[in-house]
């Protein structure tokens, strides 16, 4: 038992002397020194900013559109390893549901919790891995856990500018972190993440604005960004740091840490058929997809939300007929009605889409999954994609589908709309559901319907209930009230 503390001194020597463990001593030395560094007890930080809507924009090519935060403090108990972020959220863009929200969201160790109306109430696990970075998020945190006598540090790496060091925590989060090879402070950290959408995501926060608080070097402007399209995800500007003040009790309830964290909701699919030929896929969740019967093959509209559901609603359609599933309509790029998108493509099913979404598509189904491998990831399969313009005909003897590009959309240039004359049944995303609080697109839903001169019998949404045209124009006259 005497060797153990000598094997750790010489442990400690040998970390010391690895070019990353020098660099970060270095950078340890310009934030504030380590004894300064590891002192620090709590932060606080106060500002404003934005935080883009992704994979929202009105085009896959498009900006995005903001979430604006007038108010913004992030507070963290480094000792304790406790978060409380609270956000005051104001939609920029139009949105039909709650457009001007306040949000809390807390992190005690391994426990996420939210806190609504004043009562903590237990998150579900899956939101660990972010609410993990968000408790290492600043460069202070950052280093910190790369200084801890369990984190493993990786070889040197350089990139332009910068030198890097990958670091595992002592409680398993995996970053880089960047540091300025002119001003030695950290200038960004990055991580990784699993999507539906896009499999793995390059995160990446950087670090500027520099200012001395306390005796320590810290940033007050934080941009996250993550590498598909280089889209910023966060921006955050600082307007006071404040270190070692006395915080609120950010400690989780004893009735959240006894509760369980809520399961994985169940993912089912409820056929409900509409007319002949046409099921319409319910169930669980507000994302639904329609399957239209032809003579020799089925269709699906919409492969929406994860893969799980997609999945769910492409098993499920080829139970309720033996022909073959062939094909997915997809009504338009955004992420929460192409979170299947890459499962349907492992499924081998032709995508029919608006020719300006395909650029997007074969971009998604190309990348790489390995954090988290997904079924495309799994087997591989070619990218199967059939475009058009304004309007495409599907039509047999049995079944007739026409779509439509919707003109004039903001909220989706490329959206399509699927017609069914023989049965005058409507299939739309986005233009309308009853839950909603209001319809910012109802003149644009109007208007197409009169260009097309489409005398709708029953709306088959992909979000919502199913009415006749006359029950929404009733529900869109209360939701003006």
């Amino acid at each position: 038992m005497r060797l153990l503390p000598a094997l750790l001194i010489a442990f400690s020597f040998v970390r010391a002397q690895t070019p990353s463990a020098a660099l970060l001593e270095r950078a340890v030395a310009y934030v504030g020194g380590r004894e300064r560094v590891m002192a620090v007890k709590s932060l606080t930080f106060v500002g404003s900013g934005i935080s883009p809507n992704i994979g929202q924009n009105p085009t896959p090519d498009a900006a995005l559109l903001n979430w604006n935060i007038p108010e913004y403090k992030k507070t963290l108990d480094l000792v304790n390893g406790r978060l409380r972020l609270e956000q005051h959220r104001v939609a920029g863009f139009p949105f039909a549901l709650a457009d001007d929200v306040r949000l809390v969201n807390a992190l005690d160790g391994n426990i996420a919790f939210n806190v609504v109306g004043g009562n903590m109430q237990r998150a579900a696990d899956a939101t660990l891995p972010e609410r993990r970075m968000e408790l290492l998020g600043d460069p202070l945190s950052a280093v910190r856990a790369a200084l801890h006598r369990e984190a493993k540090l990786g070889p040197l790496r350089t990139r332009g500018t910068s030198d890097g060091v990958d670091v595992t925590t002592a409680s398993r989060e995996s970053f880089t972190i960047w540091f300025d090879r002119s001003t030695h402070l950290p200038s960004s950290l990055s991580w990784v993440t699993a999507s539906d959408n896009l499999g793995d995501v390059l995160n990446e926060t950087s670090f500027d604005g520099y200012e001395r608080v306390s005796g320590l070097m810290l940033p007050k402007h934080f941009v996250t960004r993550m590498d598909f399209h280089n889209w910023v995800t966060s921006d955050i500007r600082i307007s006071s740091i404040t270190v070692d003040a006395p915080v609120p009790e950010l400690a989780a309830s004893a009735a959240v840490k006894a509760a369980a964290a809520p399961a994985p909701p169940r993912v089912f699919v409820d056929p409900v058929q509409v007319a002949k030929g046409v099921w319409w896929l319910a169930g669980s969740g507000n994302h639904r997809s329609v399957l239209l019967e032809f003579d020799d093959h089925l269709t699906l509209f919409e492969a929406p939300a994860s893969e799980v559901r997609t999945k769910a609603v492409i098993d499920k359609a080829r139970t309720l007929s033996s022909k073959p599933l062939t094909e997915v309509i997809v009504s338009h790029h955004h992420f929460d009605h192409t979170g299947g998108l890459r499962a349907a493509f492992a499924e081998g099913l032709t995508i029919v889409t608006h020719k300006g979404n395909e650029a997007f598509f074969r971009e998604i189904a190309a990348r790489k999954a390995t954090l988290r491998p997904d079924l495309l990831a799994r087997d591989p399969k070619p990218v199967k994609l059939r475009t058009f313009e304004d309007q495409l005909v599907l039509k047999d003897q049995l079944m007739e589908v026409d779509l439509f590009q919707l003109k004039g959309n903001t909220h989706s240039s490329y959206l399509l709309m699927a017609w069914l004359p023989r049965e005058k049944l409507l299939i739309q995303a986005d233009l309308y559901d009853a839950g909603w609080i209001r319809d910012p697109w109802a003149d644009n839903y109007a208007n197409n319907l009169a260009a097309r001169k489409l005398d709708v019998s029953r709306d088959i949404p992909i979000h919502g209930t199913i009415q006749t045209r006359a029950e929404e124009l009733t529900t869109l006259a209360k939701m003006q009230h």
